[in-house]
């Protein structure tokens, strides 16, 4: 079955008050669109039609690929009007189906549900039920319950108020139809627009069926006006990936305070303690336990690694049984083999810590490829940068680097050797070698201290 959907992404969204076009801004860490046109992609041979008009580049911009046929509507002149734009890109035997680039939480098993209505020969017409409809388009049905009209708020009379069943602006019906209603749309009306809600009396009144479908949750057509509209379906999403996570064996200690900004797969008996932050692609292994406050960034974590509190993991790769933290940075092309450890205020860039290798405190390392049982003492600094270009740091297995250490690459300890603290080290160290390399100290008798000018 052929889909053509038709994405409204023209408006301004004044209520935000932002130079970004409304549908770019930022719902769990990509845009509202965009979440929009990944439901959409899931109907079954969708081809996608986005209309916009305020920020067009900008919008056309967020999503390049060949499903996308973009329209331009110059003049905001109402919903149909907006329609109007992308009909001459629609299938003639295609099922056409409007969804809105402010509503993102839209799922695709309700699209499909009106896509099906609408392959009948229907305009299926998504509605909800409110407990406070205000402000909301009410349905309006006949004796035989079926839908007649759709009145707005503004024009309804003391018993339409009541009515709790509002429209929520998603509709299907086949392309066919939809190019025969569209040119009879009036705008004869206080706004001077073209409403998209006039389909329904034109189709009661031509004798078209009119089937409703409502969302499974009320979120999905919840739309974004202001940024506290905004701030409100984050959380809700949050809550929904916080609560799939909980279905699949993951202890999440506090579904409020949570954020899925990506994917996260997570292997069984994983605990997520509070205000962690997930963002691109990420995977936990089993057993994995994440303490409070750490951010995982394009990151694949195996089985029963522990993460301490306030660490930051991008594009990292750490394997079984590690330990990280508290307060480390896993930086771009980051490895830790199997029982490695990264301890607290480590930072650590594209480099290979080996199985069950060390660097506990307060060191640096960049550029470096570190064996298998290797000891990094405390403060130790590779000094990877030479002002214009990096240099790469080799230490051999059982390594052991003394505190407070300085390896300036490039540079290569083999295996077994043995760096005493406080050394600048800048020549290879061969396999068991012992290096020191201090400056000689002296102890001066009959110093006399510095005291201020009187």
């Amino acid at each position: 079955m052929k889909v053509d959907v038709i994405i409204l992404a023209a408006g301004q969204g004044t209520r935000m008050r932002s130079a970004l076009p409304k549908v770019l801004h930022p719902l769990a860490g990509k845009s509202m669109l965009s979440h929009v046109i990944g439901t959409a992609r899931q109907l079954q041979d969708a081809q996608l039609h986005i209309v916009i008009g305020h920020g067009a580049e900008q919008v056309r911009a967020e999503d390049s690929s060949a499903d996308i046929q973009f329209a331009i509507q110059s003049e905001q002149l109402g919903t149909g009007h907006a329609v109007q734009q992308a009909l001459p890109n629609l299938r003639s035997d295609s099922i056409a189906i409007v969804l809105y680039g402010d509503v993102p939480l839209i799922q695709t098993k309700t699209l499909q549900r009106l896509v099906e209505l609408a392959a009948q020969g229907s305009l299926a017409l998504l509605t909800a039920v409110f407990a406070d409809p205000s402000g909301y388009g009410r349905i309006i049905r006949d004796s035989n319950n079926k839908v007649s009209e759709i009145v707005e708020q503004k024009d309804a009379n003391t018993e339409q108020l009541k009515v709790t069943e509002v429209n929520t602006g998603f509709m299907a019906l086949p392309g066919k139809l939809l190019s025969e209603l569209l040119p009879q749309l009036s705008n004869d009306n206080a706004q001077k627009e073209y409403y998209l809600t006039d389909l329904i009396s034109l189709c009661a009144g031509s004798g078209v069926n009119i089937e409703t479908v409502q969302p499974q949750d009320l979120a999905e057509v919840q739309g974004v006006n202001s940024r506290s509209q905004l701030v409100e379906l984050e959380r809700i999403y949050q809550q929904q990936q916080a609560e799939q996570l909980l279905q699949q064996g993951v202890t999440v200690l506090d579904p409020k305070r949570f954020d899925l900004r990506g994917s996260l797969r997570c292997g069984q008996d994983t605990t997520i303690d509070v205000n962690c932050v997930f963002e691109g692609r990420c995977e936990l292994g089993d057993g994995v336990y994440v303490e409070p406050n750490v951010i995982l960034i394009n990151s694949r974590i195996g089985n029963n690694v522990v993460i301490k509190a306030n660490s930051v993991i991008e594009d990292a790769v750490v394997e079984d049984h590690a330990n990280i933290g508290p307060f480390a940075r896993l930086r771009p092309g980051s490895v830790l083999r199997e029982g490695a450890k990264v301890g607290n205020f480590v930072e650590m860039k594209k480099s290979e810590l080996g199985k069950g290798s060390k660097v506990n405190h307060l060191s640096y390392v960049g550029d470096s490829q570190i064996g298998e049982q290797c000891n990094v003492g405390a403060g130790t600094i590779t000094c990877n940068y030479d002002g214009a270009n990096k240099h790469k740091t080799v230490l051999g297995d059982r390594v052991f680097i003394g505190s407070n250490s300085t390896l300036v690459a490039p540079l290569e300890i083999k295996a077994d050797g043995f760096v005493g603290a406080g050394s600048t080290i800048t020549k290879t160290i061969d396999n068991e070698q012992l290096a020191i390399g201090r400056g000689k100290q002296r102890n001066i008798d009959g110093w006399k201290r510095p005291s201020k000018d009187k």
